[in-house]
């Protein structure tokens, strides 16, 4: 996504790329990013929170329009959770409860959709 974002700003298509992996994108030097703690997959926000993926993006938009220079990072004031364990225990299963497993049950089964909703246009 680095590489395809950098293409498109030299092709004079402003760009801005909103995940977790601040190391590697910052190491492809992508032009404006925004940079939340929340996890793979969930870059705008956490899934079926209307208002967390709202104001997700209204910053991403923000920044691609003010961004001050080049290889912009722009820290969400955002979290997925207060503590930082969730990192570690967030698909552990040893440490889920019934109900965080029918939750990422249930982000799974959004993203399985899409997936199959995407193969299957021509």
């Amino acid at each position: 996504m680095s590489l395809v974002a950098r293409h498109l700003e030299a092709d004079g298509i402003p760009t801005v790329i909103m995940g977790c992996a601040k190391d590697i994108v910052e190491h492809c030097g992508v032009p404006r990013f925004l940079f939340s703690d929340f996890p793979l997959g969930n870059s705008a926000g956490r899934p079926f929170d209307v208002e967390s993926q709202t104001l997700t993006l209204e910053l991403a938009l923000r920044v691609l329009e003010t961004a001050p220079a080049a290889r912009t990072t722009v820290q969400s004031p955002l979290r997925w959770r207060d503590e930082a364990s969730w990192k570690l225990d967030y698909n552990n299963l040893d440490k889920l409860t019934p109900e965080d497993l029918a939750e990422r049950r249930k982000e799974f089964d959004v993203v399985k959709a899409i997936i199959k909703t995407k193969q299957e246009r021509p």
